[in-house]
């Protein structure tokens, strides 16, 4: 008895876990190694003369990039606690992501400074709470002199050098973007997609250009090109489907009294109303052509009544049922200068609608994409803007090989969002003098003890990094490079990609207050939070057996046993 209960003391004197658990400076260690194999991964991506990653994937060719938040989502560490570690750090370089498109490296390098000193810091008694504070009255007053240092941008040689910092020093595509905005505008929609040639090119669309072509072919009314094209031509929408000839005769007989050209969109046309309309084309040669309405559902409707007050028509068959389409009259007819219907697409030009209708349709859909939350309404709803306003431009990426038409791609990605928030927010001298100018206001914040203190001198040493960093990168040594820069004044900073100094406003060498800002804020946030852990749970990995799932039918093996079956003989 007296042997049981000593056994069963010794078992409650033992911690069972389900889940792996670590405290103190043991986990903290365990988690600033993660940040440290992520942030190093990531830094080596900063500045001119950064240098490019490869990341094997489970499909395809393997994908070799430059930009920060990509390097970072790669990464997965087989320790867990590592793994929290790099995983925090990869949400900064997300958010940032989400804010402003770029400077994820530039937050993931803070970050790891923040965490770093942090740690550091606590482990020699510092208070983390406190020191959190300290954090971010410092980054509270470091925003301060950002603003007041930015300035806005005006000129498409500004856009361009923006756009051309942030795509590694490529002027051509710094020169690319900034004729994309000067086309379509600071509200004008820029998309990226693959091109089929060697060069990058640009292409812009006027008008109101969607993805749904002709119903049937012999719609087409030049054999060249294979497309309808029709000048000065009415426009009938309806969102339900046409099926019945009765209900598009009168539209017929209207254009045709008119003798102007039609054109029908539709939810769909088919049976005798399809059949109808392409007799009449053949037969009696009338000008007619049916398109179905591009989108879906909600998004459809919308599209139908952009279009409908972009061209002062009036769209049939909506929930209300105010109109018939039978009751069709000249005024309900869309009107627009130009319209080209291909199989794949259809372009509406200079559409002759009531042009305070379209402003006030512009300014309800701008009001839209501030109030919405969905990433995919925002894209949808800023398409119909473009298309509404001053159209879509569109930057087709070339290259040899699908591995360097996406390395490009994601350049030209983070240029098109860098030049976005200098738009938006104004730009600050680059390459990290902007963070080492707002140190000297850093005396002036005011904390109510040590510890606080504490936490300022921890972003007082993080702002250092992203300029060290680029200089590092660039093969020289970091801290000269820092001290040399903070003695100088003003804009004037270290061009790595010419290794020299230089007036960074001059020499076009310029970051997005916006990209800064967000890179600071979301570094401070989560890296602050990180320094106060003192305790980390993981799972417990689950033990593979040997030899996988099909191991499982080792227990087959007993079936060896049946040799002693040979006993039976003896019978």
């Amino acid at each position: 008895m007296n042997s049981f209960l000593r056994a069963t003391n010794r078992l409650v004197g033992h911690r069972f876990y389900a889940k792996d658990i670590r405290f103190g400076p043991d986990a903290r260690a365990l988690m600033l190694q993660g940040v440290d194999i992520l942030a190093d991964a990531v830094s080596v991506t900063l500045g001119p003369k950064g240098r490019n990653v490869i990341i094997e994937q489970s499909w395809g060719s393997p994908k070799i990039t430059k930009d920060g938040v990509t390097v970072a989502k790669a990464i997965d560490l087989k320790c867990r606690f590592q793994n929290v570690g790099a995983k925090l750090v990869q949400d900064v370089a997300n958010n940032t992501n989400e804010q402003a498109g770029d400077g994820t490296t530039t937050a993931t390098v803070l970050a790891r400074a923040i965490a770093k000193e942090g740690f550091d810091r606590i482990s020699k008694g510092a208070n983390p709470i406190e020191t959190r504070r300290g954090i971010m009255m410092a980054v509270e007053v470091v925003l301060e002199k950002l603003k007041a240092m930015s300035k806005q941008v005006t000129t498409p040689e500004e856009i361009a050098q923006v756009a051309t910092i942030s795509a590694n020093g490529d002027r051509i595509i710094g020169d690319l973007i900034s004729n994309a905005m000067k086309k379509v505008g600071k509200d004008g929609v820029i998309t990226v997609k693959d091109g089929k040639t060697l060069q990058d090119e640009l292409e812009t669309i006027e008008g109101m250009k969607f993805d749904r072509g002709y119903i049937s072919p012999y719609f087409m009314n030049t054999a060249k090109g294979a497309r309808c094209e029709f000048q000065d031509c009415f426009v009938l929408f309806s969102e339900k489907k046409i099926s019945s000839v009765q209900s598009i005769i009168p539209a017929l007989e209207l254009a045709n009294t008119a003798r102007k050209p039609l054109l029908i969109i539709a939810e769909d046309i088919d049976g005798e109303a399809l059949t109808t309309l392409v007799l009449n084309r053949l037969k009696v040669g009338l000008q007619v052509c049916a398109v179905k309405a591009p989108g879906f559902g909600d998004n459809r409707k919308n599209v139908l009544h952009d279009m409908a007050i972009a061209t002062g028509g009036l769209v049939f068959g909506d929930d209300a049922e105010l109109t018939k389409l039978e009751d069709v009259q000249l005024a309900d007819f869309g009107k627009v200068t130009e319209a080209i219907i291909t199989k794949d697409d259809t372009l509406l030009m200079k559409g002759k609608g009531d042009a305070k209708e379209v402003e006030r349709r512009v300014q309800t859909i701008k009001d839209e994409i501030e109030h919405t939350t969905s990433e995919y309404e925002k894209e949808k709803l800023q398409e119909r803007l473009a298309k509404m306003s001053n159209g879509v431009a569109v930057l087709k990426v070339g290259g040899s090989s699908e591995v360097e038409v996406n390395e490009k791609k994601d350049r030209i990605t983070d240029a098109l969002n860098a030049t976005r928030a200098a738009v938006a927010e104004g730009t600050v001298p680059g390459g990290g003098v902007a963070l080492l100018r707002c140190l000297s206001v850093l005396d002036s914040v005011k904390v109510e003890n040590e510890d606080q203190k504490v936490g300022v001198d921890i972003i007082r040493k993080a702002l250092r990094m992203p300029c060290m960093t680029i200089a590092k990168n660039a093969g020289v040594d970091g801290a000269v490079i820092v001290e040399k820069v903070l003695n100088m004044e003003g804009s004037m900073g270290y061009d790595a990609l010419h290794n020299k100094f230089v007036d960074m406003a001059k020499a076009g060498i310029i970051d997005p207050t916006k990209v800064v800002r967000s890179a600071l804020i979301d570094a401070s946030g989560v890296a602050s939070l990180l320094t106060t852990a003192e305790c980390v749970v993981t799972e417990i990995p689950k033990e593979e057996k040997e030899g996988g799932a099909p191991g499982g039918m080792g227990g087959m093996g007993g079936m060896g046993g049946m040799g002693g079956m040979g006993g039976m003989g003896g019978f």
